[in-house]
């Protein structure tokens, strides 16, 4: 859909239009769910998320800026909500991971529990998931939306130049976590050879 068209359905969608509603539904729905998959922890959250993403576009349809483009706008307000979902829950979701971590430690005594949890999820996903929230949600917008770094600052209401250290900080972090990764699996195969007499 082209920004026109967009345009178009958002104002018919502000004047109560149904079909516009689905229409607008159908066009953005991949991307407001996939964003906040990758922007959450916790999976079980996301459909609670993407409700409350649907119901502050309709509150604030009418502050929409028809010159900005859609996506940047849509892109900045699932980086907002997915941010004040995690502030309300950050208490309960602390908890959850202490006891998460407590009952790793206690079935293996003295395993690092962040490593487990690396092994049992995906790599690269558990890599990004690592990151702090700032730098997660640049390299979410920049790989998973696709965004420019001019569309990242718009987003998140940032500098661009801000948007692109960011972008820089998260990519070291990653490759240092990854080496590190690589590292711990190259000295447990070298412990697993036998000794040459």
């Amino acid at each position: 859909m082209t920004e026109e068209e967009l345009r178009d359905c958002l104002q018919r969608l502000e004047q109560g239009d149904k079909e516009a509603f689905t229409l607008l539904h159908n066009t953005i729905r991949q991307q407001v769910y996939g964003t906040v998959c990758l922007l959450l922890n916790r999976q079980a959250d996301v459909a609670d998320v993407v409700n409350e993403i649907y119901i502050e576009l309709f509150r604030s349809l009418s502050k929409y800026d028809g010159k900005r483009p859609f996506g940047a706008w849509l892109n900045g307000m699932i980086v907002r909500q997915c941010s004040n979902w995690k502030r309300r829950s950050w208490r309960r979701l602390r908890l959850m991971n202490r006891s998460r971590e407590h009952a790793a430690e206690s079935l293996y005594p003295g395993a690092d529990a962040q490593l487990l949890v690396q092994e049992q999820q995906g790599e690269l996903m558990q890599l990004v998931s690592g990151l702090p929230p700032k730098l997660r949600s640049v390299i979410v917008l920049r790989y998973y939306g696709e965004c420019s770094y001019d569309e990242i600052a718009t987003a998140l209401d940032i500098p661009l130049g801000t948007a692109k250290s960011r972008h820089h900080k998260a990519l070291r972090k990653l490759r240092q976590q990854a080496d590190f990764m690589e590292e711990e699996e190259m000295k447990g195969e070298w412990t697993c050879l036998p000794k040459v007499n």
